[in-house]
């Protein structure tokens, strides 16, 4: 996964999250490779800005974290040539580690 800047140009707002995701796999564990049309969208990756919650509901996620999401969860975004995905810290269904 390429390293984000350590200063994120964007804030997210509230409850949302901003996370770098993790690069699909190109290979299976047996060694083939797999084309890119099979290739899973990944649903894994590194929480890379982080809102200031709502007033009844203070974050549980921070910089940093390595989180699993939902396949469909979150709006793609290309930022400074760099994917992320926005998400509701709802849709976050772990934090690893």
């Amino acid at each position: 996964m390429a390293k984000a800047k350590a200063k994120l140009s964007i804030t997210p707002l509230h409850d949302r999250v901003v996370v770098q995701a993790a690069p699909a796999e190109t290979k299976t564990a047996s060694g083939l490779i797999i084309p890119d049309t099979a290739k899973e969208k990944p649903q894994r990756g590194t929480v890379v800005a982080v809102g200031n919650g709502k007033v009844d509901e203070p974050m549980t996620v921070k910089v940093g974290d390595t989180v699993l999401y939902g396949k469909y969860a979150g709006t793609e975004l290309n930022h400074e040539g760099v994917d992320y995905l926005i998400m509701r810290e709802s849709d976050i269904i772990a934090v690893v580690g």
